[in-house]
């Protein structure tokens, strides 16, 4: 396994995600990975796209080579876990992490002290290639060391580099932002119902509705604002809607939503 480029820690359904992307654009070859988890259904899976696999990071430290880079892809609670496993794997090495609320010095501190950090986040779409991921150098790392990575999730959508210090606010737009859309989706469909449709029909209404605006709002050169204000009349229907909307203070809450979730991050990353 001397050519191993990427190893990952935890073969989730994230870590599962980018590794297709990333085997389907040939960023990556499955033979240039190695994925290390203990639930046989994961392994079997990357397995069965050509990928190494092992059940422990244990194994890390005899299977690849001194340049390869390391993802760890499992849940922030397993840290110290995967951290042990991994032992002198993980020397003067560049570790990615997709772990949600933990920093890149925390990280540093529990692989080991000479480790080079990228701490990305990558969103829920990148399920279908159509993600944002945040790339940031972090605790070790220097410039060059997020090359790899920025290929690795421009596979599952796009990626932007930020400062370390705004990745729990990048979380509070784009890592929950997805459920933010189905939140709206949710109460739109609802609404549905309520007018006389039955909740397959208001559901295919949503889904349409929703993909034909995001598409939109991804091609336009308007913004949020002037693509609203080009479907609202004055005293029309959507100016009802709207008003009612503005009258509940709806679009203070969503701002306020997206601080709450960036400063619950910040609270994760201090436990």
């Amino acid at each position: 396994m001397s050519t191993i480029r990427l190893a990952v820690v935890g073969a989730g359904n994230m870590a599962q995600a980018i590794l297709r992307g990333a085997f389907d654009t040939g960023v990556l070859t499955p033979q240039e990975t190695l994925v290390a988890d203990p639930a046989e259904a994961q392994r079997s899976t990357l397995a069965s796209w050509g990928a190494n696999v092992t059940p422990t990071a244990a194994s890390f430290a005899g299977a690849i080579a001194s340049d390869t880079q390391i993802m760890l892809a499992v849940k922030p609670q397993f840290l110290a876990e995967a951290a042990q496993d991994l032992g002198s794997a993980a020397d003067n090495r560049v570790i990615i992490s997709i772990l949600a609320g933990s920093t890149s010095e925390r990280i540093r501190d529990v692989v080991g002290g000479n480790a080079r950090i990228v701490r990305t986040m990558p969103n829920l779409p990148a399920r279908i290639r159509k993600g944002i991921t945040a790339v940031a150098l972090g605790a070790g790392a220097v410039d060059g060391d997020d090359d790899f990575a920025q290929s690795l999730f421009r596979a599952v959508g796009e990626v932007i580099s930020i400062d370390e210090s705004l990745m729990d606010a990048f979380t509070g737009i784009a890592g929950s932002g997805p459920a933010y859309v189905f939140y709206l989706a949710e109460a739109m469909c609802k609404a549905g119902v309520r007018m006389g449709f039955s909740e397959a029909e208001a559901l295919g209404i949503v889904r349409a509705t929703i993909d034909g605006a995001a598409t939109l709002l991804a091609q336009s050169d308007d913004d949020p604002a002037a693509l609203r204000a080009a479907v609202t009349s004055k005293k029309g229907t959507t100016d009802a809607a709207i008003t009612s909307l503005d009258q509940s203070g709806v679009m203070a809450a969503v701002e306020q939503a997206a601080i709450a979730a960036r400063d619950r991050g910040a609270e994760l990353a201090a436990m």
